[in-house]
């Protein structure tokens, strides 16, 4: 059957067909006929990001500890958010000289590139492991966040909606094997080798960026076609949060759930201790010494984090977005943070804390995480590249110094763990304050956009 367009061009009704693919992905989240492909690159780009992140990470732990001692690692995070007070204006000004194209690719060379010199200068002698920290905390920071513009870019609202917890899933699998497979297969190498070897795997996301540009080129509208290949406006990544009420508080947010979730880590890391010098002293450790204890019991709530946050992320993300949206996902985490502290202000012991961390931190790097980066699909373009690397880089680092100021004005006043949770609960109010905001501008931002109109 045909029926006949405005031009007297005859069309056909036929539906498009799904492949496999698409069917496959379906188990996770609603794919139409020909998204499976270009959701899957996606999530395999974030997949090699975050991987060869955690390959890292280790070569960060060995290299600071070694040279620099926990003193100066704990230090860094000032160092990185001064550092990206300047280099988030660099990456505005040159994401306004190119298209999305040469920006992505030539980031990522840019990093890429650094590796190879620290692994020329750490071959040769130089201690190297204050400036690597700094380095991978700004990676670490800009890299993710310019992956998600990028997909942010590509999809309209409804479509990223429904996508973007099978990208999530590459992020999720990425950070769980990287660290496992680094100790497993390169153990042995050295810290150097593994950032030449780091340097390499960079180049995949590459290839994978052309190949979704390319195929998401042919299929898009001219208008759309041609807008990706334009560089940016002028306007600021710093100037664009302070000037829009919308951006501004999403970069709030991430300040104060930023304090809360590292407030947290701090009362689990003390009782951690407690618990591993308890057990030293009655005989209970089973032979390991208290910082062996330490690194097992740490080791244990991070894996259950990770298992858990992939779990949430492949079943559960995709089917929060369906029935509360993206606005009813915000309140998740808040509101489990408010049950959690409440309890540990009432009973802070280790078995209580131990599984509302474990909670926390699942929710936090699954429905969070793919939630925060769905909040930008109803924004400019300019605000998807420049606000959210200004966000998901400065504004995180100012957190962790925040943190840092709490903890330390909280231990020179001999708070106890009840008080710190009890102060968290302050922050976690202040949060939920910040989402109401958040829910309010988003549905304004949303409600003229027809479902598949780029957002």
């Amino acid at each position: 059957m045909q029926i006949v367009s405005d031009d007297n061009a005859p069309q056909s009704t036929t539906a498009p067909t799904k492949s496999w693919l698409d069917r496959a992905l379906s188990l996770f989240t609603e794919v139409r006929a020909g998204e499976g492909a270009t959701a899957l690159l996606l999530a395999a780009n974030i997949f090699c990001i975050l991987a060869f992140y955690s390959v890292l990470k280790v070569v960060r732990e060995s290299l600071i500890l070694s040279e620099g001692g926990a003193v100066v690692k704990s230090y860094s995070a000032a160092g990185q958010a001064l550092l990206l007070l300047g280099i988030v204006p660099l990456y505005g000004a040159f994401a306004s000289s190119v298209n999305r194209l040469r920006l992505i690719c030539g980031v990522t060379l840019f990093f890429a590139s650094h590796l190879i010199i620290f692994y020329l200068l750490g071959s040769a002698g130089v201690h190297v492991g204050i400036a690597f920290y700094l380095w991978i905390g700004i990676f670490n920071m800009m890299m993710p966040a310019q992956f998600w513009a990028f997909a942010n870019d590509l999809f309209s609202n409804e479509r990223g909606r429904r996508l973007f917890p099978i990208v999530g899933m590459g992020a999720s699998l990425g950070a769980l094997m990287g660290a496992g497979l680094t100790t497993r297969y390169f153990a042995g190498a050295g810290p150097y080798l593994l950032m030449l070897i780091s340097a390499g795997g960079l180049m995949l996301p590459i290839v994978f960026t052309l190949w979704i540009h390319s195929r998401e080129r042919v299929s898009k509208r001219d208008k759309a076609a041609a807008a990706a290949e334009q560089p940016l406006g002028k306007a600021g990544g710093f100037q664009l949060v302070f000037q829009q009420r919308y951006l501004l508080l999403i970069a709030l947010l991430l300040v104060a759930l930023n304090l809360v979730n590292t407030i947290g880590e701090f009362v689990l890391g003390d009782l951690i201790t407690a618990e591993a010098k308890a057990a030293v002293a009655s005989g209970a450790a089973g032979g390991l010494d208290e910082r062996a204890l330490i690194g097992t019991m740490a080791g244990s709530v991070q894996t259950w984090v990770n298992l858990l946050g992939l779990l949430f992320q492949a079943f559960l993300v995709s089917r929060v977005f369906k029935y509360i949206g993206v606005r009813g996902a915000l309140f998740i985490l808040p509101i489990i943070a408010m049950g959690s502290y409440s309890l540990m202000a009432i009973l802070p012991i280790f078995s209580i804390v131990r599984v509302a961390k474990i909670l926390e931190n699942s929710t936090d790097y699954s429905i969070q995480n793919t939630t925060r980066q769905a909040l930008f699909l109803p924004t400019s373009r300019e605000a998807k590249y420049k606000a959210k690397q200004a966000i998901d880089s400065f504004f995180v680092r100012f957190g962790d110094m925040l943190q840092a100021l709490v903890v330390f004005i909280g231990t020179t006043l001999a708070f106890s763990l009840r008080q710190f949770a009890a102060l968290n609960l302050v922050f976690v109010a202040i949060a939920i304050a910040i989402v109401v905001g958040i829910y309010r501008e988003h549905k304004r931002l949303t409600a003229d956009l027809a479902p598949d109109q780029a957002a």
